[in-house]
């Protein structure tokens, strides 16, 4: 019975969001003080529901019930512990469960942690959320129950994909979920401004917290996707442009514009309209790629649906909330009450930098679009099949993301409402000859030849470098004594970092991609016990290889020593899989890893070599890889610390 009770509680918290996004409405609406207040309630409510449902689930993967057909169709009595917990999510009717949960969070959470909000306002926006939670909650009662039972209960399952078992299902699902979800407050935050034609300042710095934890969430949720991918499956690369990749990362560069157009309107008191279009978009992008994955249009390892009508009732839930809230916009947008039309504007100025900022991830959000959607409509009127990969977005994307990057130091260096640009050139001088000599050193040793790696690094050492002078300009570098710098810096605000280390984070990540993109090299040899390959000043050496058992799977086990010169580095050890239960074979790649770069060794099939049998060896060495993942844990810093800020205290009348 205690399936049936989790069963239970998601019904009941589907009738509690129903609650939620009618009552509180109409007592902002008519202004019932007491129909206001059901809001906060209601939000917990739900949240406690959806959690009773989300245990329930994760005991019966634990314990391996096989009369639920999920557990059945994803779960295995011998599957390793932390496996048969994470595997509660490593499926559709479950990531499902877990994404409608983190929704239900979010609304908790405004309702707790915003005390100071006015009751209007926070009725409106948990009313908005309230609607979000119906919409996906009938989705999975309807189309997706995660408690239907089998009649006649197997003796044992059919286990999770080889590919899932990785501590990385532990987390990287849940930060993507998390960014995800955590937009929705941004796009109710806007719809609810919407709703009452009143904006102000105060708004935007509701927004922008809930925004940043939300882009904090999916930048590290990207970062574990592309470093597990990197090791997992086999093929030495970090991202693939992947249709799947692209609906992760579409909202990721709508979410950054969304974050600095809040900036402006909260200092600045203006693009009210352009900051909630934004908010709409960026979740909307967040459901395009629930679509896309759950929908079965994309043959993706990422993918986790293969049902069309899923597909459909998702569409509707984009053409209802997104077309709802564009046709609100629409409507309301020109009257918002509170927008000061008559904010002065200067080019040259914090938010004329961040106006380009938003122009060019906005188109760049575009091209990744219509890159990712373009195939699937070709598919869908039967004019053909494509692939966009690669060659398209370094031919459209990259361009774009280029005058965006060698702007970035030049916005925290300038003022607000107007700036003077011979200051600011000073303090980017020294930055500017170094990031053009760093260019033109790697020019140089290449004979001309790496021109495409010359501009990375040099824009890699730009942002670094221009991320150090905003650092100087805010402890004060030219103004105070060397002795008083370490007291300045350590008594710079945590918030004060955020730019610093977003800025300076994105640096050390491009470094990274270039390095692996520019100058990495690869082996491919049949080789038999006892054969040298040699790459990049290391040699290695086959020794052989043995069959070993692990928990639920026998494999393969090459053995390979690495030299350097004279000096043995390491024993790698990789294997070929194969999963007895769900009868699919992996590749476990074995990596030496240093800040220099990743010897990265995978073995594949057997062949024959000169009569003899001998297994196929695949070596690369990817120079300075290590730094995508450094620079996106740096950027995740620079999040936690712009979180680190104080609660709206007071709001005008006007706010709500």
């Amino acid at each position: 019975m205690i399936a049936e009770t989790g069963h239970f509680a998601m019904i009941l918290a589907f009738c509690v969001a129903l609650i939620q996004s009618t009552l509180p409405l109409y007592g902002a609406h008519r202004n019932r003080q007491a129909f206001l207040l059901i809001a906060a309630p209601a939000a917990k409510l739900q949240f406690l529901l959806l959690l009773w449902a989300f245990a329930v689930l994760t005991v019966k993967f634990v314990q391996s019930d096989f009369s639920l057909w999920l557990v059945t169709a994803n779960s295995h009595a011998d599957k390793p512990f932390i496996y048969r917990l994470t595997g509660v999510w490593g499926n559709h009717e479950g990531s499902m469960l877990l994404w409608i949960l983190m929704l239900a969070a979010y609304g908790a959470g405004i309702a707790h942690f915003s005390k100071s909000m006015p009751d209007a306002l926070k009725a409106r926006v948990l009313g908005v959320q309230g609607m979000i939670g119906v919409a996906f909650l009938a989705f999975s009662l309807f189309t997706s129950n995660p408690f239907a039972r089998l009649i006649s209960p197997p003796f044992e399952g059919n286990g999770l994909n080889p590919i899932l078992q990785d501590p990385a299902l532990a987390v990287h699902p849940p930060l993507l979920y998390a960014g995800y979800v955590g937009f929705s407050l941004a796009f109710s935050f806007s719809v609810a401004a919407l709703m009452s034609g009143k904006v102000s300042p105060d708004w935007a710095k509701w927004v922008r917290p809930w925004t940043l934890l939300a882009w904090l969430s999916l930048t590290l949720g990207i970062a574990v996707g592309s470093f597990w991918a990197y090791y997992e499956l086999g093929w030495g690369g970090f991202w693939f442009w992947d249709p799947v990749e692209n609906a992760s990362f579409m909202p990721w560069l709508a979410g950054t514009a969304l974050l600095h157009s809040a900036l402006v309107t909260a200092r600045r008191n203006t693009l009210h309209s352009w900051t909630m279009l934004l908010a709409i978009l960026t979740f909307g992008l967040c459901i395009a790629g629930t679509f896309l994955v759950r929908s079965g249009v994309l043959t993706s390892v990422h993918a986790f649906a293969t049902d069309p009508t899923r597909g459909v009732f998702i569409l509707m839930i984009l053409g209802i909330l997104v077309g709802g809230a564009l046709l609100l916009f629409a409507m309301r947008s020109a009257g918002l009450s509170s927008a000061d039309k008559n904010v002065p504007f200067q080019p040259v100025s914090r938010e004329g930098a961040l106006i380009l900022n938003n122009v060019f991830l906005a188109s760049a959000t575009a091209t990744v679009f219509l890159g990712t959607i373009y195939p699937l409509v070709i598919d869908a009127f039967g004019l053909g099949k494509i692939s966009v990969g690669a060659p398209y977005y370094n031919a459209v994307f990259v361009p774009l993301i280029t005058p965006l990057l060698m702007l970035m130091p030049i916005g925290p260096l300038s003022g607000w409402g107007h700036s003077e640009i011979s200051p600011v050139i000073k303090k980017l001088a020294m930055a500017f000859v170094l990031a053009v000599l760093g260019g033109l050193t790697v020019l140089i040793m290449s004979a001309g030849h790496q021109g495409g790696a010359a501009l990375g690094v040099g824009l890699s050492l730009w942002l670094m470098l221009g991320a150090v002078a905003d650092l100087g300009k805010k402890i004060r570098f030219n103004n105070v004594p060397l002795t008083r710098l370490p007291k300045n810096i350590l008594k710079l605000p945590l918030q004060q970092w955020g730019s610093i280390l977003a800025h300076g984070g994105l640096g050390v990540m491009i470094l990274g991609i270039v390095g692996t993109t520019a100058w990495r090299s690869e082996v491919v040899q049949a080789v038999v016990p006892g054969a040298v390959m040699k790459i990049s000043g290391y040699e290695v050496t086959f020794n052989g290889e043995a069959t070993v058992s692990g928990e639920n799977y026998s494999a393969e086990r090459g053995e390979f020593s690495v030299r350097r010169g004279d000096v043995d580095v390491a024993l790698l050890k990789p294997e070929k899989r194969f999963y007895t239960v769900e009868r699919q074979s992996t590749t476990e790649a074995a990596i030496l890893k240093n800040l220099a770069g990743h010897l990265y060794i995978v073995i594949a099939d057997e062949t024959i070599s000169d009569g003899m049998a001998s297994r196929v060896v695949r070596i690369w060495y990817h120079p300075l890889v290590a730094f995508i993942w450094i620079g996106g844990l740096i950027m995740a810093l620079g999040g936690v610390a712009g979180l680190m800020r104080r609660e709206v205290k007071s709001f005008s009348n006007d706010s709500v």
